[in-house]
């Protein structure tokens, strides 16, 4: 996969970070619903990416912490912090980037979708219970 750039809204971020795969992700879980007012649409990225600018970070579950630029506000990442095979796993917030010539290939948290807009094609949906089975997560709520 080539390596992208791409910016936050304001320009002050800019990031540079190649995929780890040719597939999009849109998790709809409560905490990425009130972080993005939508869903929160991602690509894992290749261990090695940048980001240059005012980067904040806010630990958002005992799992999980996100990146968002300290200017404008824009989300960044999402970022693993779990130990285990995850750790430091990366999905980059797609929005950041002009084009990634991805599909999206996966909606997480399908069950907790609000009903006002849907995608289509064919993709992989995994409930609530799907996920936190494949982190290995305690059922404590949305707390990605």
């Amino acid at each position: 996969m080539p390596e992208l750039q791409g910016q936050c809204m304001c320009g002050a971020v800019t990031v540079t970070a190649t995929p780890a795969r040719d597939a999009l992700g849109a998790c709809h879980c409560d905490q990425c619903r009130r972080w993005t007012s939508s869903m929160l649409v991602t690509f894992e990225a290749e261990p090695g990416y940048a980001a240059l600018g005012p980067v904040k970070t806010y630990i958002s579950s005992d799992w999980a912490e996100r990146a968002f630029c300290a200017e404008c506000g824009s989300s960044l990442w999402y970022r693993i912090t779990l130990p285990g095979e995850m750790h430091g796993q990366t999905q980059m917030a797609a929005g950041l980037f002009e084009e990634t010539g991805s599909h999206l290939k996966l909606e997480l948290y399908i069950d907790k979708k609000p009903q006002g807009y849907a995608f289509t094609g064919e993709r992989r949906q995994m409930t609530k219970a799907e996920v936190e089975a494949m982190y290995a997560l305690p059922d404590e709520g949305d707390n990605q």
